[in-house]
């Protein structure tokens, strides 16, 4: 389905496929227990991706006497798709990890209370609804759509593509899995393909994180050959895979056929340059070394970084009382910043000056704004005195919210010193020069804009398919 979004930005009307969006099978996409979920106020797509490991149907020869044991999934991933839409990053879950999954709703409407357990354990608790649930509920990003392949959903969209290539370091010759195949490059199909991405004992170390980068890599040579110009040039074929595609999957009942063509169209600047795959930062689990958690904080900071990753946008222009002439600042390391909590959400002062200090600026001091009654600051404000547009221009650029800089002091209470628990590498050395602006973080804080990086050992289009 990630090939399938790319791919549908390429179509140019509606009437040439609506045949197709008949084929794909539709799923509820909320229920009555879904209350306080998070906004999605960055224009990006962030959809769910589960491989299902139903019996039922084609897929009963995978395991006869597992048909009345509904569905499971090996598989949790979530396809974010930036706001500019020139970039996809898949982000892995692996199925091993312990979390709080939330109430839910078996599949016999008898209700599921929370608990604490291995995350693909939503999916067999409450399906889709569920797992989705379970995922905003972890990370706080919104999550607007969901998208099912099973077993032979998965075989006829790589068949549809003619195969995909692959690379084994070694012959592999495992029974569980009913898979043999020789060492070094091959094109796998059907039967083959399924059994490559599923193996875990019989290649590399066994883990489910060594499978999850195995997935990752042929997810990339995937997009690659279903964005080539040979796919996208021959209608017929293009047609063929569509169709595949549509067959294969169940979607969310949002996802309507206005919908889908309206976020394809959005993606025709996606390639398979901007593709990126990663998994969520993890660590043994203290209580099982058999399972792992989630690593903080650089987990939550990814999960940020997701949610608040925001359109490129020009920056606010200075107002009549400021003046665009004076320092040149290039960098957050010239800027000293206080932060104001101009909330009563307690703690939210040192938690945005640990963001911003992450970012390179100068964090000098942490303190509070609240209005004379007590009340939250309606408005997040940035101010700064003489010559600081330039400083405040560069901190407003890092803020999900809209802010115009304004000049004079907003806050002029106890500033306790602030010294950040991790400074990165690139931190400012000695006294920074430079007036300091003042941050006051009202109640319609958005968030920092955290960058999104996916680290070095991310997976690209790029990546040498020998190496997983």
């Amino acid at each position: 389905m990630l090939t399938c979004v790319m791919v549908l930005g390429t179509l140019a009307a509606y009437k040439v496929y609506r045949s197709t969006f008949g084929l794909i099978n539709r799923g509820a996409s909320t229920d009555d227990l879904d209350k306080n979920r998070p906004v999605n106020e960055t224009g990006a797509i962030n959809v769910l991706l589960v491989g299902s490991d139903s019996r039922a149907g084609d897929n009963k020869k995978y395991g006869q006497h597992l048909v009345n044991d509904g569905e499971r999934t090996d598989t949790i991933m979530l396809l974010h798709v930036s706001p500019n839409r020139d970039a996809a990053t898949l982000l892995s879950f692996p199925r091993d990890s312990m979390v709080m999954i939330p109430a839910c709703y078996n599949r016999n409407r008898t209700l599921v209370p929370a608990h604490l357990g291995m995350i693909n354990s939503a999916f067999s608790d409450g399906g889709m609804i569920c797992t989705r649930r379970t995922i905003e509920s972890l990370t706080n990003i919104s999550v607007q759509h969901y998208v099912k392949v099973d077993f032979t959903g998965f075989k006829s969209i790589v068949n549809a593509l003619g195969g995909i290539e692959i690379c084994l370091p070694q012959a592999v010759n495992d029974k569980k899995s009913k898979l043999m195949l020789p060492a070094g490059k091959q094109i796998v199909k059907g039967e083959a393909a399924l059994g490559y991405v599923r193996l875990r004992y019989g290649l590399g170390d066994g883990s489910d994180i060594s499978r999850i980068k195995r997935q990752q890599v042929f997810i990339s040579q995937v997009v690659k050959k279903a964005t080539s110009s040979a796919l996208l040039t021959d209608v017929g074929k293009l047609q063929n895979f569509i169709a595949a595609a549509a067959k294969s999957v169940t979607m969310d009942d949002a996802l309507n056929a206005e919908e889908l063509i309206k976020v394809a169209q959005s993606a025709q600047k996606l390639s398979a340059k901007g593709f990126k795959a990663t998994t969520v930062p993890w660590e043994p689990y203290v209580a099982d070394k058999n399972r792992v958690q989630w690593k903080q904080p650089a987990a939550d900071n990814l999960f940020k970084a997701i949610a608040n990753d925001t359109e490129v946008t020009p920056t606010a222009s200075p107002s009549a009382a400021a003046s665009p002439t004076g320092p040149v600042v290039t960098k957050p390391q010239q800027v000293k910043v206080q932060v104001f909590n101009g909330t009563n959400t307690g703690g939210r002062g040192k938690e945005v000056a640990e963001e911003l200090a992450g970012l390179g600026f100068n964090v000098v001091g942490v303190g509070n704004a609240l209005r004379p009654d007590g009340t939250d600051q309606p408005k997040t404000l940035v101010r700064y005195t003489g010559q600081g547009w330039n400083y405040s221009k560069m901190l407003v650029g890092k803020l999900v919210n809209s802010v115009s800089p304004e000049t004079g002091k907003v806050a002029s209470g106890v500033v306790t010193p602030f010294t950040p628990s991790s400074p990165p590498p690139d931190a400012p050395k000695g006294k920074v020069r430079g007036p300091v602006i003042q941050l006051v973080i009202g109640a319609d804080w958005k968030g920092v804009r955290v960058p999104l990086q996916v680290g070095d050992n991310a997976v690209t289009s790029e990546t040498n398919i020998c190496a997983s």
